[in-house]
């Protein structure tokens, strides 16, 4: 008894990270049956090359070179150490059972093979497990940025949620306090009185129902469940289209579009850069807090092109610029102070703008705040799923539909 309780005293003092750390030297010696014939294939079709070179050169000591590209491809693609160093072996018994004199024959005493041997034995080893190692580290780091990529949905999520916390107790709040005020002095109010109560509940219910919209999208294609289906869109017609639905929605609303002479046409999903655009706009009108109108306009580039939504108000804080679309870009008093945040609706921007391999970004212009995204042009995107192998539409995002 007490001899098991002293090893479990010891067992208990190894530290955590031993039997993982075995495991994992473990895992790099298993071998598959796949590995064997991978290594035994590549093995013996460098057999074959190296027979035919030496008899048409007759250079045996070149034939070394065959092995050891064999050994390189073995280790490249099978998994561990094991397989690179069993065809390290092999090859050197090849080398000395076919290429060598007496052939036939396994001879290692031979005036200076021992040396040649060993040699070519330790060089044969080290290759092979500097590329098992390579391919490890290789493993690692996507492993790494795998781990990354998650840790950084999962902030972008946090974020949405405190957004969410502060962009939808506004409206309910609005809502709240305008019918518990009717129904308590329903006597007492005059009939327009009346009506700009019910226009506020409306319009607090429609920005609710907006956000909501919002908060689904951003959820479709966090989850991957949709995907963009690009189409050559007329520019001016997508920008007309946004302004429509938003005046709809904000009749007072104050809005200038600017369009270029020339008539553009790029690809893209029409009904979610409307949504980007009605976002951005709707947060200008809100947020600018100015009676000058505020300017939707387009310009062409090399890259692609660009759409900017450009105020005349109080601008952006500094502080916030960096952030603003990472779902945090709600001021900290928009509940008290009766503002919508504008967390989700950025966030959304982001999102669909990335989707489509965009960029977009936002500043001070000196007399209020400028948005503005980029979306690339077809020549452009050719170029990339060129360069990257890829279909333009293999993004996973939310798919076309009618608002």
């Amino acid at each position: 008894m007490r001899f098991l309780s002293e090893n479990a005293k010891k067992k208990a003092a190894r530290p955590a990270g031993t039997g993982l750390r075995i495991r994992k030297y473990l895992s790099g010696c298993r071998i598959t049956w796949k590995d064997v014939g991978i290594t035994l294939g590549i093995l013996f079709v460098a057999t074959i090359a190296a027979f035919i070179y030496d008899r048409l050169t007759a250079q045996t000591m070149n034939v070394i070179m065959f092995y050891t590209l064999a050994i390189l491809l073995v280790s490249r693609l099978t998994q561990g150490y094991v397989p690179g160093i069993a065809s390290a072996f092999l090859s050197v018994f090849a080398v000395n059972y076919l290429f060598t004199y007496p052939y036939w024959k396994l001879n290692f005493m031979l005036d200076g093979y021992p040396v040649t041997f060993v040699c070519m034995m330790v060089i044969s080893v080290l290759t092979s497990m500097a590329a098992s190692h390579m391919k490890k580290q290789a493993r690692e780091l996507a492993e790494r940025e795998k781990l990354l990529a998650e840790a950084e949905k999962e902030k972008m999520r946090a974020n949405l949620l405190r957004a969410v916390s502060h962009d939808l107790r506004t409206p309910l709040t609005g809502i709240i306090g305008a019918s518990s005020s009717y129904l308590e002095n329903e006597d007492r109010l005059t009939g327009e009185e009346k009506r700009e109560m019910v226009r506020h509940i409306g319009e607090d219910a429609d920005w609710l129902l907006n956000m909501v919209e919002n908060l689904l999208t951003v959820t479709r294609i966090s989850e991957g469940r949709a995907s963009v289906n690009k189409s050559m869109e007329p520019v001016e017609e997508v920008m007309s289209e946004a302004v429509f639905r938003l005046k709809k929605r904000l009749p007072d609303a104050n809005i200038r579009v600017i369009l270029p002479e020339e008539f553009i046409m790029i690809p893209m999903d029409a009904t979610l850069i409307e949504q980007v655009l009605i976002n951005l706009l709707e947060n200008a009108v809100y947020h600018a807090k100015s009676s000058e109108p505020v300017e939707c306009s387009v310009q062409a580039g090399r890259e692609g092109v660009t759409f900017f939504v450009t105020d005349h108000g109080v601008g952006i804080p500094e502080d916030k610029l960096k952030h603003i679309f990472d779902g945090s870009g709600h001021t900290e008093n928009s509940v008290a102070d009766g503002h919508k945040g504008m967390g989700i609706g950025l966030s959304i921007c982001k999102t669909i703008v990335t989707a489509h391999g965009g960029t977009i970004g936002a500043g001070n212009h000196g007399h209020g705040a400028r948005f503005y995204f980029t979306l690339p042009g077809e020549e452009t995107q050719q170029e990339e799923g060129r360069q990257n192998g890829e279909s333009q539409n293999s993004l996973h995002l939310f798919s076309r539909g009618k608002a």
